[in-house]
């Protein structure tokens, strides 16, 4: 599918086929459906990361919640499951999987939402990294930090979707 393609849509199908890109938060697709038409996916992207961004600090929170903690073995969208395999988050060691669920806790105690990470060409080491950092972060920061993480998975998600 091309970005003319999309441009074609219903509004019904728009929805269908980019609702998952901002996980479970099929409302972005809906919103970004009445800007249409796109000159790129880039121009796509860039208007739903506006949409989110223009949004209530709530709305934006219960986006952020609605990712799966990562190497966690729980329900979620296909491409988060696609997405954490390819990083090796579904093939934990034990030790592994004790130590991103005690930083998975002590990151949601901390920030009320979970860890959010871009990890589209990146590996278990690599996230289990940046938690380790992150968690010290301030809550402004961190916020801040899991949009634009999200933002990236988002440009991920569109660029497997649209030529």
């Amino acid at each position: 599918m091309n970005i003319e393609d999309v441009n074609q849509l219903s509004e019904q199908e728009f929805i269908e086929i980019l609702g998952e890109i901002f996980e479970h938060s099929p409302w972005v697709a809906k919103k970004a459906f009445e800007f249409r038409p796109y000159t790129s996916k880039d121009a796509l992207h860039q208007r739903m990361v506006e949409i989110v961004s223009n949004s209530p600090k709530e709305e934006q929170l219960e986006l952020i919640r609605s990712h799966p903690n990562l190497g966690d073995n729980i329900e979620m969208s296909m491409d988060s499951v696609h997405e954490q395999q390819s990083a090796g988050l579904k093939n934990l060691t034990e030790e592994e999987y004790k130590s991103f669920q005690s930083l998975n806790h002590t990151y949601i105690e901390k920030f009320g939402f979970p860890f959010i990470f871009a990890v589209k060409g990146k590996q278990k080491d690599d996230i289990h990294d940046s938690m380790k950092t992150r968690v010290n972060h301030s809550d402004d920061d961190e916020f801040n930090t899991a949009l634009t993480e999200i933002y990236k998975i988002a440009l991920f998600r569109l660029q497997d979707k649209i030529l």
